[in-house]
């Protein structure tokens, strides 16, 4: 096979703290993927808890595959820039190429994945690749207990594809949403330099993983339908601790999510790391009084859906904000997700295990928060409202692209099948899609 030449200002020398660095939030990430089996799981009925954790489970084996063929080249191969959307899938097919190696002097020069960065592109593709996994998990919450196994891995190869990897492209790799000279935010407010003088804001994936999973789970939980009884019974979690193992294990390895996207161990990635942790603190605790007020009692799901929210919201906005900054958004965040966890009852539509009213609403309110909250160009800090409409605009195009393209690929699996039969689903659908039980009990 005829391998894509790589450029030549991409060879350089190895950084090993930096690649260290980013080996280790590479790891954590990938555990996030994991932690939402159980986090999903743990909020699912005893006779589905098998069938909502393979959903992750699955997507982390097929995604990886789908990213190390053609996920990489698509997203960040630098040749193409199709339409802003997307770049050659083909450059860099199977990743081989980026283990290239040429000699200068006594030094052994390797493929960067940038100039001078001292990141080896086959450690930042790993980075990115465990990214693309947990967006697509995050997705399965919306269709807990109700979906058959082989047409979820289907929808997940494809969403990957025609949707996920676009994405990435357009925000982190030079498209339609980032800073680049033809993206949105430089045709509102014009170029400094070749970039937008008014850059869009986001970090470590609010537009690219929550939004984009929260509007993808909304569309499928509307199309697919609900589940039954929906609306008549009560769907209560299974294993509390199961959830709260999940919670804490998300919030571990958010740090390699946020503090690994400043792609090396300095000062950006400190001040990622404490804003995550104030934001999620904040956030559990505007949740819990959320929830003792309303309801009379602070629960465990809702501090540990009070966690993930704040996470969520902290995403794009982790290296741009103050510490305090960070604390206000968390409250926000909280409060606000608490509140949106009702909008299926309202609304009617079954997203399952909330990934709506956490991801999309957390997800949306940390991406257009950073138009009040960023430091020097946020409202709040003397900034104009040039920042809030960049990343307003940046919101609603992620929203409008995922949900159409969702949309068509709900629509074109139907005939396949989405749901298992009434009686199945009645009976569990772990023991139908997957043979096998949770609990033995005798």
């Amino acid at each position: 096979m005829l391998l894509a030449s790589v450029p030549d200002e991409l060879f350089g020398k190895v950084d090993s703290g930096t690649t260290a660095w980013m080996l280790m939030s590479a790891a954590l990430v990938l555990l996030m993927t994991p932690a939402l089996a159980f986090f999903y799981g743990g909020l699912s009925r005893q006779k589905s808890v098998l069938n909502m954790m393979m959903m992750s489970i699955g997507s982390l084996g097929l995604v990886s595959v789908i990213y190390v063929l053609w996920g990489y080249s698509t997203s960040f191969s630098g040749e193409g820039n199709y339409l802003g959307l997307f770049d050659n899938p083909f450059k860099y097919f199977g990743l081989d190429q980026l283990m290239e190696t040429k000699t200068s002097g006594e030094d052994t020069l390797v493929v960067l994945n940038a100039a001078g960065s001292g990141l080896p592109a086959i450690v930042f593709a790993g980075f990115q690749l465990t990214f693309a996994v947990i967006t697509v998990a995050l997705i399965s919450g919306a269709l807990a207990e109700r979906v058959k196994f082989g047409t979820w891995l289907l929808f997940t190869g494809i969403w990957t594809t025609i949707v996920y990897l676009p994405l990435a492209h357009m925000v982190w790799g030079g498209g339609l949403l980032s800073n680049a000279e033809g993206g949105i935010a430089a045709k509102l407010f014009g170029t400094t330099d070749g970039k937008a003088t008014v850059a869009p804001i986001d970090f470590a994936g609010g537009t690219v993983v929550h939004i984009n999973a929260g509007i993808a789970g909304l569309v499928l939980a509307i199309i697919v339908g609900k589940r039954l009884g929906f609306g008549n019974q009560s769907y209560r979690p299974h294993n509390i601790p199961f959830v709260m193992l999940g919670a804490a294990l998300l919030w571990f390895g958010w740090f390699g999510f946020n503090a690994g996207s400043a792609l090396g161990a300095n000062a950006t990635a400190g001040l990622a790391w404490v804003n995550t942790t104030a934001a999620t603190a904040a956030a559990m605790l505007g949740w819990l009084a959320v929830e003792k007020f309303r309801d009379g009692h602070a629960t465990t799901v809702g501090a540990a859906s009070g966690v993930v929210a704040g996470l969520v919201a902290i995403t794009p906005a982790c290296a741009n904000v103050t510490p305090v900054g960070a604390i206000v958004l968390g409250v926000v965040a909280g409060i606000a997700a608490a509140f949106g966890v009702g909008l299926k009852s309202k609304f009617g539509f079954d997203d399952s295990l909330d990934v709506v009213g956490v991801h999309l609403v957390a997800g949306l309110i940390g991406t257009v928060a950073l138009g009040f909250l960023a430091k020097d160009t946020g409202l709040f800090y003397g900034g104009d409202y040039k920042q809030l409409v960049v990343q307003i605009v940046i919101a609603a195009v992620a929203l409008a692209f995922t949900a159409v393209l969702t949309a068509v690929i709900a629509f074109a699996l139907k005939p396949l099948g989405w749901r298992v039969d009434k009686e199945e689903e009645a009976d569990g659908i772990d023991n139908s899609e997957h043979a096998e039980t949770a609990y033995d009990l005798v």
